[in-house]
């Protein structure tokens, strides 16, 4: 069984990843600093270190350093996420980004334990179908489920493209799982020791984005402190993959495009170009053809990106694989909730063929979730499924009611409480989104960024353009 080190100094964050990683099956000791880990147990002997980047006394840097040959994941909040970069510069295997989902830190971990020689594929999966990953030998099955004839082209494609160096363009509807799919190109590929760094291009603020993907120079603008490494530059040796892309600002295409054409890229306020080797993967649920055809989205990268397409179907599409990504959400989400032996009833599996998935996988995903936390039994009903988003009996927590805003009318809270969570959600974007950053939104709902955007995609909310943001 591996076993991972927890240094976080916020107890409720490191009772929450322990408690996660726990139910997963992992053996999990924790710290509130660097001093203790050191006092309390040997780092060295961990398969894995899983360490906030922020800490009293010394950094979670630290860690590499004083055990260098265990792995290390940082975590950071997004404020902190160049810190977190410059980072893996120092050896960190991976970071992730605060707020993350359940699922977002269990695929990190599998994935940093499945590439170590010292622990077996099978002791890196607890209770998950995600990868054996970590060589050019991974299949795209072991990560991504789908046995329709549509998936199998799919994986058929992944194989043949995966080993080498073209860049690859994928499409599909929100939720399909373009991620997997480029963490599959990735692994495949002889780059798969080094780092995989994602970008979602609609979650960082347009202001931003520059500085984030191609780093910046000390006083290049206010609040540059000092020099920054690009995220472009730190997943340099190895994939860089961009989350829906055609979100990106016209200027940050036209550096993109120089990246692509001449392997360089130049820091913000800088002078000088400095060569990188990085395999560009990207993924959209637009059509950028068109997007082309209106001026929102250079030709000459649309030509570049799209040498290779791989297209995700969307759920709907895949009638054949909905029970069975069901029965693998079903399994995962009722060993994390410690209600193992849960099945689902003839009317619930009926139901779920019957529903068309407008948010694809992510969508099946997230109603198995809710099943399983109300589910008083052992047999899932479709009313536990509420497929139909009218919410049933289920009440909106109090915490998201932004019952601590003077300014809201508490007739307002009223108003919104026979609401579906999707209803409340739309109704809550629109009603505070002049006011509030996409980030005080998020932390509102109690969802990350991404989440928050791709919950607007799915509902077709606009997102408001403005430097708050």
């Amino acid at each position: 069984m591996p076993r991972i080190l927890i240094v976080e100094d916020e107890e409720i964050i490191r009772s929450a990843v322990r408690k996660l990683l726990q139910h997963a099956g992992y053996e999990v000791a924790d710290a509130g600093s660097v001093e203790e880990a050191e006092d309390k147990h040997d780092p060295s002997e961990f398969d894995l270190i899983i360490s906030d980047l922020r800490l009293p006394g010394a950094a979670g840097t630290e860690l590499i350093r004083r055990a260098p040959d265990t792995p290390v994941l940082i975590m950071t909040s997004y404020a902190s996420l160049r810190s977190a970069v410059d980072s893996m510069k120092m050896g960190a295997v991976e970071y992730i980004a605060k707020p993350f989902d359940h699922d977002e830190m269990l695929e990190a971990v599998e994935g940093i334990l499945a590439r170590q020689p010292q622990v077996s594929s099978s002791a890196a999966q607890p209770s998950s179908d995600r990868a054996d990953a970590g060589s050019p030998d991974s299949d795209p099955a072991s990560i991504m489920f789908g046995h329709c004839d549509a998936m199998q082209k799919v994986f058929t494609l992944i194989r043949k493209v995966a080993p080498t160096e073209t860049t690859v363009l994928i499409q599909g509807e929100s939720g399909t799982g373009k991620e997997l799919a480029a963490r599959a190109l990735h692994l495949m590929s002889p780059r798969a020791a080094r780092p995989l760094i994602s970008v979602n291009c609609a979650a960082i603020p347009e202001s931003l984005i520059e500085s984030e993907l191609f780093g910046h120079e000390k006083g290049s603008f206010t609040g540059a402190v000092s020099a920054r490494t690009g995220l472009i530059e730190a997943a340099d040796g190895g994939s860089l993959f961009l989350d829906e892309i055609g979100e990106l600002p016209a200027e940050a295409q036209a550096r993109l495009l120089r990246v692509l054409q001449e392997g360089e890229i130049r820091k913000v306020g800088s002078t000088q170009s400095r060569q990188v080797d990085v395999r560009m993967i990207a993924a959209t649920h637009r059509n950028l053809k068109a997007m082309t055809r209106t001026g929102d989205f250079r030709e000459d990268l649309f030509y570049r990106l799209n040498v290779m397409q791989v297209r995700i179907p969307p759920l709907r599409e895949r009638q054949s694989d909905i029970l069975g990504l069901a029965q693998r959400f079903l399994q995962r989400q009722g060993e994390k909730m410690s209600k193992p032996g849960l099945n689902l009833t003839p009317e619930a599996m009926r139901a779920l063929e019957r529903h068309r998935w407008p948010g694809n996988v992510r969508e099946l995903e997230n109603a198995i979730e809710r099943a399983t936390i109300l589910c008083d039994s052992d047999l899932i009903t479709p009313s536990l499924l509420d497929l139909d988003g009218e919410g049933g009996d289920v009440n909106i927590p109090e915490t998201l009611v932004d019952g601590n805003n003077e300014q809201a009318p508490s007739r307002e809270a009223e108003a919104t409480s026979d609401l579906s969570l999707e209803d409340y959600f739309q109704h809550f974007v629109l009603e505070n989104q002049d006011r509030m950053s996409e980030t005080e939104l998020a932390q509102k709902l109690g969802i990350s960024r991404k989440s928050l955007w791709e919950r607007r995609q799915r509902l077709g909310i606009p997102r408001k353009k403005s430097s708050g943001n």
